[in-house]
């Protein structure tokens, strides 16, 4: 497994980072022997960044994460996150104390080396959604207060929200790391848009994150289980799941992901999947792409596509092609 420098930091992180999310689930609703086992096999095959959250499970991620880990992150990067309600602005110093030493509790931590925001970033009056401004004048703070205090090494923060905001974050030079939605159906922050395209402009954000030195992690590579080219989804994983970037629903993304079979008829990948992992990590600005899982045998597969390395030109070409196709629909 690959090892790259991560933004301005002094992080070396794997090419794929095991996902502790709701979305695959293993780490939220697997068994403790599957979990123990995953993580296990992570750290044997070159695995070295676990990505989890206080929310993930009420968690219940973090306190199997810390169980299958024992206690023992040598040689690992460790990150979590925490959310801040619009109403706990005035009190963000408290809010975030109070969640960083629950998750370290629970993860049998005394450090982790990247605190995450996990809110939406804008001006929608939603649940869970706060503004840049907000961001940097009340929450910005409370994490480096954390950081002071020795209870994580780095920041960051989820881009996802209104993209002027998020660019005015990774521009800010407050944070270390972002969160970037990217995959076949979704690839704006990667590369130019295409006019017409049917899903959200990111204005090539990985690449504002990388000139700012701030470390990308991508997400979503699957699209939410999408990508893999059918509606049915793992018991452990989430039974809905709504699309990010693609402003759509997820039965539309899978017809739309089935467009990019022909690749594997034509012989680039074995299953599409290992297509869409190769993918994300065919762009040389992402340092990491983070997978989230229900089984072994996903996250096997998962670090054999990346091991395969980036797709070859001819493929991207074709891919290509095809997004420039979805905008006729």
């Amino acid at each position: 497994m690959q090892i790259h420098p991560f933004g301005r930091t002094d992080l070396g992180v794997s090419r794929l980072t095991f996902g502790c999310g709701a979305v695959g689930g293993l780490m939220t609703k697997g068994r403790a022997a599957d979990q123990d086992r995953a993580v296990a096999w992570a750290r044997d095959n070159g695995i070295n960044f676990f990505d989890t959250a206080a929310s993930y499970g009420n968690g219940a991620s973090e306190t199997n994460l810390g169980r299958a880990l024992g206690g023992n992150s040598n040689g690992l990067i460790i990150s979590t996150k925490v959310g801040v309600k619009q109403q706990e602005l005035p009190d963000a110093g408290s809010v975030v104390e109070e969640s960083l030493n629950s998750s370290l509790k629970r993860l049998r931590l005394d450090q982790v080396d990247l605190l995450q925001l996990h809110n939406t970033i804008g001006d929608a009056d939603r649940h869970g959604t706060i503004t840049a401004r907000q961001v940097l004048e009340d929450v910005i703070p409370a994490f480096e207060k954390q950081r002071d205090a020795g209870k994580t090494r780095y920041l960051g923060f989820t881009a996802k929200g209104n993209i002027e905001q998020l660019l005015e974050l990774v521009q800010s030079g407050r944070f270390d790391s972002a969160q970037v939605f990217y995959n076949l159906l979704v690839p704006s922050a990667g590369e130019p848009f295409i006019p017409g395209y049917p899903a959200e402009d990111y204005r090539q954000l990985l690449h504002v994150c990388a000139d700012h030195g701030v470390g990308a992690i991508g997400v979503r590579v699957l699209a939410g289980g999408a990508l893999s080219g059918t509606e049915n989804r793992h018991p452990l994983g989430m039974p809905e799941v709504e699309p990010i970037g693609s402003e759509t629903d997820y039965a539309t993304d899978v017809q739309r992901a089935l467009r990019f079979s022909s690749l594997i008829t034509e012989g680039f990948a074995e299953s599409l999947p290992e297509l869409s992992v190769r993918y994300a990590i065919s762009n040389p600005v992402l340092p990491t792409t983070e997978i989230g899982i229900a089984t072994l045998e996903q996250l096997q597969l998962a670090t054999a596509a990346v091991n395969r390395g980036p797709l070859p030109a001819q493929a991207l070409t074709r891919i290509k092609e095809i997004q420039q196709g979805l905008t006729t629909e």
